[in-house]
């Protein structure tokens, strides 16, 4: 996947947030230079930390789409599904005065109505190559090793902010992963010098 120019380039991603814990990542993210994407929620998280998504986007980070009430939409019919995606697009352009290009399905399962619906809103799917499976543990040690044992040049890391373990196993991931010699970029920078297609699926 993508032609990323730069050497060694992997993707840091956050799904479901903002949260309670998402201003220390930010705090993390800022203070080592490290520019991250972040796959949005709408209810209980957009609607409730409205500063939190203006924050990501005024410090350089890419906002993405994680539908509002993190349905499995494959189960959903199409209307259903452009609603998932058309309510936090609204919210998050209302906010920081941009529409998301990228969406994550929840779980990441999609199939053929989903990506015809992405291509008709003007989006790309963005999946992952990497999971802590963070939702399982609250241990950052564990979430740090499992991240270190599966990452790999153009690959996309999956975590959620909202999980008590994930932001304390964030500075030592970036520490690790920047000695092994990655750059840490968006998706859309992965994907550079193309750009995400809509309707297209990325992992």
């Amino acid at each position: 996947m993508g032609g990323c120019p730069l050497r060694g380039s992997i993707a840091l991603t956050f799904d479901a947030g903002p949260s309670e814990h998402s201003a220390r990542l930010l705090d993390i993210l800022k203070e080592k230079q490290i520019p991250a994407t972040f796959f949005l929620m709408g209810k209980g998280h957009i609607d409730k930390y409205p500063q939190l998504v203006k924050r990501r986007a005024d410090e350089g980070h890419e906002v993405a789409n994680h539908t509002w009430n993190h349905d499995r939409l494959t189960e959903l019919e199409p209307q259903e599904i452009r609603e998932e995606l058309e309510r936090p697009n609204k919210e998050i352009e209302r906010l920081i005065g941009k529409r998301p290009t990228l969406m994550r399905p929840p779980q990441g399962r999609t199939h053929d109505t989903v990506h015809e619906i992405c291509r008709e809103l003007g989006m790309a799917e963005a999946l992952w190559s990497v999971t802590a499976k963070d939702y399982l543990t609250k241990d950052p040690d564990l979430i740090h090793q499992r991240v270190l044992a599966q990452a790999d040049r153009d690959g996309i890391i999956l975590l959620h902010d909202l999980y008590d373990g994930t932001v304390p196993a964030v500075p030592g991931i970036i520490d690790a992963l920047k000695q092994r010699g990655y750059v840490f970029v968006t998706v859309p920078q992965l994907l550079a010098p193309g750009r995400a297609e809509a309707g297209e699926v990325y992992r």
